[in-house]
């Protein structure tokens, strides 16, 4: 006989995993490699999977951290879009340089870029484009969102699966957001190539400020051979102390 109180933690667990998978957090198949190859990373995160199908935020303080985001989330869209479609770009400082993109694996044809001076604007594109399926990912430059309109954006991906990421360049107005997860990335210096002198392979701090039922954390992470790579705390040591 079942003891007092069993079925009911049963129904609450199923009614948790249920939410977990329409907020995107759907468990990968047994044997397969993590989605987004981004390793420790994705253990921060329910079922130890990168949310897809839902909205992030990446926090930008400056036009470095814009630059760093950028780059971070072009490494996501390589992965993002290996079975085709394309992605939506939506910009509103126009720093963006679409050559630079084949650095992370992406083919800047593949993606549509579109400007706009507004904050209204470009986030009237992005709730419509994130409900085209059609569409891999959008990216959008967005200084100010509220609670009620990124919850707009949830929405919009709840059918169509599209996933979405917020470049946030007004960070002195931040609030609360229904975005899966709020990110900081960071740009590092990069480590020398086999001790030839020169720029090495992007580099950053990955910070996940807050997640959804998961535990934020910080990593070193670097773009090489066309895959991400977590830097350990021990490595990374070792090389500030020859470079130091």
């Amino acid at each position: 006989m079942d003891m007092p109180g069993t079925n009911k933690s049963g129904i609450i667990d199923k009614l948790r995993q249920d939410i977990l998978r329409m907020e995107g957090y759907r468990a990968p198949l047994a044997g397969t490699s993590q989605v987004m190859g981004l390793g420790p990373v994705e253990h921060a995160f329910p079922n130890r999977v990168f949310p897809l199908g839902t909205v992030h935020e990446m926090v930008c303080g400056s036009t470095e951290q814009a630059a760093a985001s950028g780059g971070f989330v072009a490494g996501l869209l390589s992965v993002l879009m290996q079975q085709g479609g394309a992605c939506l770009w939506i910009g509103l400082s126009g720093n963006v340089f679409p050559v630079s993109l084949k650095t992370f694996g992406v083919e800047p044809e593949r993606i549509i870029f579109v400007h706009l001076m507004q904050n209204k604007d470009a986030l009237w594109v992005m709730e419509e484009a994130l409900k085209c399926n059609g569409l891999s990912a959008v990216v959008a430059e967005l200084k100010e969102i509220d609670f009620k309109q990124s919850r707009r954006l949830q929405l919009a991906v709840e059918q169509s699966r599209v996933t979405g990421f917020i470049l946030r360049n007004e960070i002195k107005k931040m609030s609360n957001t229904a975005c899966a997860a709020r990110w900081k990335v960071s740009s590092m210096p990069s480590e020398p190539v086999d001790g030839l002198p020169g720029i090495g392979f992007p580099r950053w701090q990955v910070e996940l400020l807050r997640v959804r039922n998961g535990q934020p954390g910080n990593w070193v992470m670097e773009w090489a051979e066309g895959r991400f790579t977590t830097i350990t705390r021990d490595v990374f040591v070792e090389e500030t102390k020859m470079t130091g």
